[in-house]
């Protein structure tokens, strides 16, 4: 579940820093605020690949991807990116989990198959 989730957030973060540089664009917006509040989700996006198995990590990826959609108000196409982003961590959880099932089941098989040998 890992590795698909933070494929996920990496991805994430050059969409993140490509809607800024869409954002800037926006005269009634302020670099400043634009580059700190897409600086602060990249950052998160990055911080997050390293906090998936902890407790609470899943939970702030949930709150990256309602914050990814919600940013469709400054730049529009991000309701689109944002619901794709949500389903593609769905997928990356669900996905994921059933590979470590898997792994798991399958290690115990060539745990208790290599002591008969």
């Amino acid at each position: 579940m890992r590795t698909l989730c933070a494929s996920t957030l990496i991805g994430e973060f050059f969409v993140i820093g490509f809607a800024g540089l869409v954002a800037m664009k926006d005269d009634s917006l302020a670099m400043g605020t634009v580059w700190t509040v897409c600086g602060i989700a990249m950052a998160l996006s990055v911080l997050l690949c390293g906090m998936i198995t902890r407790p609470g990590g899943l939970q702030l990826g949930w709150a990256l991807q309602i914050a990814l959609i919600l940013s469709g108000f400054v730049v529009p196409i991000m309701f689109f990116l944002g619901a794709l982003f949500a389903g593609l961590w769905w997928a990356s959880i669900h996905f994921g989990r059933k590979i470590d099932e898997a792994k798991a089941k399958w290690a115990a098989q060539q745990e208790t198959a290599a002591p008969a040998q």
